[in-house]
C-alpha cells in the first residue's frame, strides 16, 4: 500500500499542493452536495405534504359529521377530488378511490393511518413511489377521517435531476480548481526554479553573485539571505583549505628539499663516517619535521570529524597531559592550578587534551624556567590559560597567530610546523568554545581557552 502510495504521490511540489487543493475541494464538494440535495428532498417532501394536506382540507369540507352518520356531500367536480382519496367512518371505509382495491398496498396503508388517528403521514413503494397524509374531520357524533395520496415520482424526478446538476457542478469546479491551483502555485514557485538556475550557474563558474541582490516576496528574501550567508562561509572555508593547502605544500617541501640536497652532497663525493652520520642525521630530522606535519593533520581530521558528547574533569586531565610530558627542558618548571579541584567541562577528556595539547607544547618550547596552567570557572562555562615566561609573540605577529603553517621565528630552533595553535583553535571551535591569545601580558606568552560548562 505505501509503495502504491509513494509511486502516484507527485514528485514536485507544485504537484503535491495542486493534489491536496483538489481533495480539500473534493472533501468539501461532498459535503457541500450532500447537504444541498438533503436540504431540496426534504423541501420537495414539505411541499407534497402541504399539498396532500390542502386536497385533505377540501375533502373534508364535503365529509358532514354534524348526525349520527357520516355523510359525503356530492359537490361539483367530486371526481376529482376522489381521486387518490380514501374516506372513513370511525374504522369504517366510506370511499376509495376507483383503482384501489380493499386489499391493495395503498388501501392497508390508509387504513393503518386512520387506525393511528391524528394527523400522520407515511411513504408506500409499490410499483411507485407514493406518499399518504391522513387529516381527521371535527365536529359531530361521528370520527370521520380522510386520507389522501400523492405520486412523489415528480418531486424525485425533480432532486435527481437537481443532484445530477450539483455533481456536475461539482467536477466542473474541481477541475477548475486544479487548474488554477497549478497556475497559481507554478506562478508562485517561479522565483524558486530561478533562484535554483541561478545556483547551478553560479556553482559551474564560481560567480559572486548572491540572491540577495534581488527583491524577492519576504519568506524567498529570507531563504536567499540563509543561502548567501551559506555560500559565504563555503567559500571562505575553500579560500582557507586552498592557504592551508598551499602553507602545507611549502611546509613539507622545505624537509624534502633538505633530504634532496643532503642525499645530492652525500653521493658528490666519498664522506667519512662522521659525514654519513650528520648526513643521516639531518635527513632524520627533516623527516622527522615531515611525520609531524602529517601527524598533525591526521589528529585534526580525525577530531573534528565527529565531536562525540561528555563531560571533562578539567584538573585531572591537566595532571595526565604534565605527567606524559617526559624530560622536559632541565630548567623548565610547569605548575597546574585549579581554583576549584571539581572544575569540568563540558566536553570528553580526549577533546580536552587536543585542545590543551598544542597550547603546552608551544609554551614548552618558548618558556624560559616556567610555565603555568591555571584553570578556574566562568560565566557559562570553563577558563583554562597557559603561559610562559619566554620571549612573547611580537605585535607584529600576533594577527598571523593562528593561520595555519605560520612561526614567528622559523630560524628559532625550535621544531614544529606552525600547525598547534590553528588546530588547537578548531578542535575548541567544534565544541562550542574558543582558543585566543591573551595581549595584555607584557612578559611572555599566555593562551586562554574557553569551553561550556559540563
Amino acid at each position: 500500500m505505501r509503495a502504491f502510495a509513494s509511486r502516484w504521490w507527485p514528485r514536485t511540489l507544485r504537484g503535491r499542493l495542486s493534489l491536496v487543493a483538489l481533495t480539500t475541494a473534493t472533501i468539501l464538494m461532498v459535503i457541500l452536495t450532500v447537504a444541498f440535495n438533503t436540504v431540496v428532498r426534504r423541501h420537495l417532501q414539505h411541499q407534497a405534504d402541504d399539498e396532500l394536506r390542502t386536497r385533505a382540507a377540501a375533502v373534508a369540507a364535503t365529509v358532514v359529521t354534524d348526525g349520527s352518520r357520516v355523510r359525503v356531500l356530492e359537490t361539483p367536480g367530486e371526481e376529482l377530488l376522489d381521486t387518490n382519496v380514501w374516506i372513513y367512518s370511525g374504522g369504517r371505509l366510506l370511499e376509495k378511490p376507483p383503482s384501489a382495491t380493499a386489499t391493495s398496498p395503498l388501501t392497508r396503508a390508509a387504513d393503518r393511518l386512520v387506525a393511528r388517528g391524528a394527523r400522520h403521514c407515511l411513504t408506500v413503494h409499490s410499483h411507485d413511489e407514493v406518499r399518504l397524509c391522513t387529516r381527521p374531520v371535527p365536529g359531530g357524533k361521528g370520527a370521520a377521517a380522510v386520507v389522501t395520496a400523492l405520486d412523489l415520482s415528480p418531486y424525485r424526478g425533480s432532486a435527481d435531476t437537481m443532484l445530477f446538476a450539483s455533481l456536475a457542478l461539482d467536477a466542473a469546479m474541481l477541475a477548475c480548481t486544479y487548474a488554477l491551483t497549478r497556475l497559481a502555485v507554478g506562478r508562485a514557485l517561479r522565483p524558486v526554479r530561478s533562484m535554483t538556475e541561478h545556483a547551478t550557474q553560479w556553482s559551474a563558474i564560481a560567480s559572486q553573485e548572491r540572491f540577495g541582490t534581488v527583491t524577492r516576496p519576504t519568506e524567498l528574501a529570507q531563504l536567499g539571505g540563509s543561502l548567501d550567508a551559506l555560500l559565504d562561509r563555503i567559500r571562505a572555508l575553500l579560500r582557507h583549505e586552498q592557504q592551508l593547502t598551499r602553507e602545507l605544500s611549502h611546509e613539507l617541501r622545505n624537509p624534502l628539499a633538505r633530504i634532496i640536497a643532503e642525499l645530492d652532497w652525500w653521493g658528490a663525493r666519498p664522506r667519512s663516517d662522521a659525514d654519513t652520520r650528520t648526513t643521516h642525521a639531518a635527513i632524520a630530522d627533516a623527516a622527522q619535521s615531515m611525520r609531524t606535519i602529517c601527524d598533525t593533520l591526521l589528529d585534526e581530521a580525525r577530531d573534528s570529524a565527529a565531536t562525540a558528547p561528555g563531560t571533562a574533569d578539567v584538573l585531572p586531565v591537566l595532571h595526565r597531559l604534565v605527567d606524559r610530558l617526559g624530560p622536559t627542558k632541565a630548567c623548565v618548571e610547569v605548575v597546574v592550578t585549579a581554583c576549584d579541584a571539581r572544575l569540568s567541562a563540558g566536553v570528553p577528556d580526549a577533546l580536552l587534551e587536543r585542545i590543551v595539547s598544542p597550547l603546552l607544547d608551544n609554551a614548552l618550547r618558548h618558556a624560559h624556567t616556567r610555565v603555568e596552567i591555571l584553570a578556574r570557572a566562568r560565566p557559562g562555562g570553563v577558563r583554562v590559560e597557559v603561559g610562559d615566561d619566554g620571549p612573547g609573540v611580537p605585535a607584529s605577529f600576533a594577527a598571523q597567530l593562528f593561520q595555519p603553517g605560520r612561526r614567528a621565528d622559523p630560524e628559532d630552533g625550535h621544531g614544529g610546523a606552525g600547525l598547534g595553535l590553528p588546530l588547537a583553535r578548531r578542535l575548541a571551535r567544534s565544541a562550542g568554545g574558543e582558543v585566543d591569545h591573551d595581549g595584555r601580558r607584557t612578559s611572555g606568552a599566555t593562551f586562554v581557552v574557553t569551553l561550556p560548562a559540563g
